[in-house]
């Protein structure tokens, strides 16, 4: 048994539950059979259980006491279109599908935590499950469309807290941090488009491809001459696409962008700067640039006082020396942050093990999420599942 897991739950069940969700792995939207489970499972533990939101999102309810104060947790549930190349019994079963981000995890923690909550009972309010489709789709996914069709109107939380594994700190560790924790992530498509011709006569062409490149070195300087220093930005592109042969002087070419910032003002800037820099440097080069700046996730912002009885919570139960209260903000996205646009809250991390660690359980040596041979670590599962019932009866306690 895990330290500071509740005795009463069956751990090793909870385990096989995580891997057969790994083995069943589901794109967002998706999430059926998922979904099916899970609202199968918390009807079982005497929970209210509305489905169908977004689709496949699912909340399970479960009230106790007189009080009219509320908590949101939440899970998502979606997997990726990546192919699992690792060679383990609960390997995923669909191609070109796996869960390379542990959001299987995530609900098998959620879920063992909602049998903890309903046996012990020691809250006083109501408890919002909230099982999320769809996490990884970028702008339009779950978080949003979830509270677009009336997620906390239907079911009122005074705060909503999620967590998510994090491998490259020790497993188990919990990692908060009050204000800015995940930076904006915008996708942006430019189109260069030109003349094509014959490569032996360029002169007689108007080559994108000229335009194109121009426009990548030019939008490096965004972040080295235009942006502070001391304000974290980046700008990636990760697809430059031109051409179909060697001789012949394409008619267009197109770049894709990856843009994250952390306040809304550089978010601003930057879509200006990019904008002006490719159509500029495409006149340059007489040729044109359409620009489809496409905003995705929002910067997550936890606030100060629910970040704050997160981590006392989870000094409580595990030590100060097992809590960092202050981890570096992250480049990265999360659609939670929609959530705490509308609700206070706080996105927390656990540790998922050191990268290049050898997992005993599993023979699995921890990579990076995202990658074709990353697997949850399911000794995350007891201490993160026995955080969310801790939080919840702190939250909640009787007054």
């Amino acid at each position: 048994m895990t330290r500071n897991s509740d005795p009463v739950i069956d751990w090793d069940a909870y385990i096989a539950l995580r891997r057969d969700i790994h083995r069943h792995p589901e794109l967002g939207f998706e999430e059926f059979r998922t979904a099916r489970m899970v609202a199968d499972r918390l009807r079982t533990l005497g929970y209210d259980v509305a489905e169908g939101i977004a689709g496949t999102g699912v909340v399970g309810t479960l009230r106790h006491g007189d009080s009219g104060r509320s908590i949101g947790l939440r899970a998502d549930m979606d997997a990726l279109p990546i192919q699992e190349s690792n060679r383990i019994e609960w390997a995923s079963q669909v191609p070109g599908t796996m869960h390379a981000c542990g959001h299987d995890g995530h609900t098998a923690i959620l879920l063992a935590a909602a049998e903890i909550i309903a046996r012990r009972r020691n809250f006083d309010g109501t408890v919002h499950l909230i099982f999320q489709p769809a996490e990884e789709l970028g702008g339009g996914g779950g978080a949003r469309r979830m509270i677009e069709e009336g997620l906390f109107e239907r079911f009122p939380c005074d705060a909503v807290f999620a967590l998510h594994n994090m491998p490259g700190w020790p497993t188990g560790k919990f990692l908060f941090r009050a204000g800015a924790m995940m930076a904006s992530s915008d996708r942006v498509v430019i189109t260069f488009t030109g003349r094509g011709g014959h490569a032996a006569v360029p002169h007689r062409a108007v080559d994108p491809t000229v335009a194109a490149a121009s426009a990548i070195m030019a939008l490096q300087t965004i972040v080295s001459r235009n942006i502070d220093p001391l304000d974290s930005v980046v700008i990636s592109i990760g697809k430059l696409e031109a051409g179909a042969t060697y001789n012949v002087i394409p008619g267009s070419a197109r770049l894709e962008l990856s843009v994250r910032a952390f306040s809304p003002e550089i978010r601003d800037e930057l879509e200006a700067r990019i904008r002006r820099i490719c159509t500029l440097q495409a006149e340059s080069y007489g040729a044109t640039a359409e620009v489809d700046y496409q905003r995705g996730y929002p910067m997550l912002i936890n606030t100060a006082d629910e970040t704050g009885v997160a981590i006392d919570v989870a000094r409580r139960i595990f030590g100060a020396e097992n809590v960092q209260a202050e981890t570096e903000p992250l480049m990265g996205s999360e659609d939670f942050a929609y959530m705490l646009q509308e609700r206070p809250g706080c996105y927390l991390l656990v540790g998922n093990g050191m990268i290049g660690e050898l997992d005993p359980g599993s023979g699995l040596t921890h990579c990076m999420v995202h990658n074709p041979g990353y697997d949850f670590n399911d000794a995350c599962l007891a201490p993160a599942a026995t955080f969310w019932s801790e939080l919840t009866a702190q939250w909640l306690a009787p007054r």
